[in-house]
C-alpha cells in the first residue's frame, strides 16, 4: 500500500472535534441509566451564579470527581441545597458541555446522604403527624398523682425493665407494677410494641403506662419512630410516659406521649412520688394546722383583754355578764375554727392510715397473697433452681404450711 492510499483511507475515517462531542453525546445522553441516575458522594466545591448552583461530586475514597449543576428553577425543589463537605445524594442526567469538551450532572433532586437521608424521613413523618395534630399541647394529660397500678412496655430483658423496677419499688413500696413485655429493638419492634400497648388497654387495671428503652445508636431507637408505634400512643385511652435514650434523643413517641423524660431512671421517679416526700409533706401540714390554731387562740386572748380592759369601770355583775357573753361568742368561734382544721387534719390523716395500710405485709396476704420460702428460708420469686420433691414454707394471711413440689411449670 503507497502512502498515498493510506493517507486517503485516514482522511475518510478522521472526525471533527464537533462531529466526535456529537458522538459522544448522543452514546452519554441516550443512554437509558444515565438520563436518570441517583449518585452520591461529597460537596468539595461549590459556587452560585445567576443561572444556578454548579458544584462538584467527589467519591472520598478513589477522589474520582464529577461536576454538576443546579438550574435556577430547580433550586426551590430540592430537599438539601449543597454545600462544602457535606455528602449528598442527586438525582439528575449526564449531559455534555460541548464548548469545553466535558460532561456534568444536570441535577434535578438532592437529598442528605448516610444519616441525613434517615433524617429526611423523621422530618417528612413528624410534619405529618403534627399537622394531624397528634403532638398537641392540648391532647396532652395530666398524670396520675398516686398511682396504685403501673403497666410498663419495654423488653423484660433490657437493663431499662431493671432500673425502673428498683426505683418505683424504692420510691413507692406496695405500688403494683405489670410488665407487657414487647421487642425495642429491630424490624419486628414497632408490631411488638403496639401489641403490648393493646394488651395493657385490654387488661384495664392500670392508671399509667411507661414506655421506656436504654440509649443506643440511632437505628437501635428507630421503632421508637415508626408510625404506627406514634399513632398507638397518641390513641392510648390511659395517659402515656415515656423514657427513651439518652437526653440527646427525641423520638416521635416523645413527642406523642402526654410526658416525656430522658431516661428509664428518671421515668420511673417521674411516675410515682417518693413515700418519704409524701410523709413529710403530711408531718408540715400538721405543723401549719398546729400553728393556725394557737395563732387564732392568741388573736381571741388579745381580744378578751382588750374588752376586759374596757370593762373596768362598769359594775362587778354587768362585768361578769358582759364578759361572759363575749368569751361565749369566742368559744363558739374558736370551736368552729378549730373543729374546721381538725376536719381538715383527719381527712389527712385517715389517707395516710389508708395508704400505710396498703403497705402493711400482712394485708396483703389477707387479700389472698403468700410469701414462699426455700429450705434456707430465703424468699422465692420464680422457680429458676426448685427441683421436685423439695420442701417449701408457705406463709398464708393465717398461718404457716409446709408444701413439697411435685411440678415445675415455666
Amino acid at each position: 500500500m503507497n502512502s498515498s492510499t493510506s493517507s486517503t483511507q485516514i482522511l475518510e475515517t478522521t472526525l471533527s472535534v464537533a462531529s466526535l462531542t456529537d458522538y459522544i453525546q448522543e452514546l452519554l445522553e441516550e443512554d437509558e441509566q444515565l438520563r436518570r441516575a441517583w449518585v452520591i458522594g461529597e460537596v468539595s466545591s461549590t459556587s452560585k451564579h445567576r443561572s444556578g448552583i454548579f458544584f462538584t461530586l467527589q467519591d472520598p475514597n478513589t477522589k474520582a470527581s464529577i461536576k454538576c449543576v443546579v438550574w435556577q428553577s430547580q433550586i426551590s425543589k430540592l430537599v438539601q441545597l449543597p454545600q462544602s463537605g457535606e455528602q449528598l445524594i442527586v438525582l439528575g442526567s449526564i449531559r455534555i458541555y460541548p464548548q469545553r469538551g466535558e460532561y456534568q450532572i444536570a441535577v434535578w433532586q438532592a437529598l442528605p446522604g448516610g444519616e441525613g437521608f434517615q433524617s429526611l424521613r423523621y422530618n417528612q413523618l413528624r410534619n405529618q403527624l403534627a399537622a394531624e395534630g397528634l403532638f398537641a399541647a392540648q391532647r396532652k394529660r395530666n398524670l396520675p398523682i398516686n398511682p396504685q397500678i403501673i403497666a410498663v412496655v419495654t423488653s423484660p430483658q433490657a437493663a431499662a425493665w431493671g432500673d425502673i423496677q428498683q426505683t418505683l419499688y424504692y420510691r413507692y413500696p406496695g405500688l403494683k407494677v405489670l410488665l407487657s413485655p414487647a421487642q425495642v429493638q429491630g424490624e419486628t419492634a414497632p408490631e411488638s410494641i403496639v401489641k403490648a400497648i393493646e394488651r395493657v388497654e385490654r387488661d384495664g387495671r392500670a392508671q399509667l403506662l411507661i414506655i421506656s428503652r436504654g440509649g443506643g445508636a440511632t437505628e437501635d431507637l428507630a421503632c421508637f419512630n415508626d408510625e404506627r408505634v406514634v399513632r398507638a400512643i397518641a390513641n392510648c385511652s390511659i395517659p402515656v410516659l415515656t423514657g427513651i435514650g439518652h437526653e440527646r434523643d427525641e423520638s416521635l413517641a416523645d413527642l406523642a406521649a402526654d410526658v416525656s423524660v430522658h431516661t428509664p431512671t428518671a421515668v420511673a421517679a417521674t411516675a410515682v412520688p417518693e413515700l418519704s416526700t409524701l410523709i413529710a409533706q403530711h408531718q408540715e401540714r400538721k405543723r401549719a394546722l398546729s400553728q393556725g390554731v394557737m395563732e387564732v387562740l392568741g388573736k381571741y386572748r388579745h381580744r378578751l383583754d382588750y374588752l376586759k380592759e374596757r370593762l373596768q369601770p362598769l359594775p362587778l355583775d354587768r362585768k361578769l355578764q358582759v364578759q361572759k357573753n363575749a368569751i361565749a361568742i369566742l368559744k363558739q368561734e374558736l370551736i368552729k375554727s378549730t373543729s374546721r382544721r381538725l376536719s381538715q387534719g383527719h381527712q389527712e390523716c385517715e389517707f395516710l392510715r389508708q395508704k400505710l395500710a396498703t403497705l402493711d405485709p400482712n394485708n396483703v396476704l389477707k387479700r389472698g397473697y403468700a410469701v414462699v420460702r426455700g429450705n434456707d428460708g430465703t424468699i422465692l420469686r420464680s422457680v429458676s433452681g426448685l427441683v421436685v420433691g423439695e420442701e417449701l414454707q408457705v406463709k398464708l394471711g393465717e398461718g404457716e404450711v409446709m408444701v413439697k413440689v411435685v411440678e415445675i411449670v415455666d
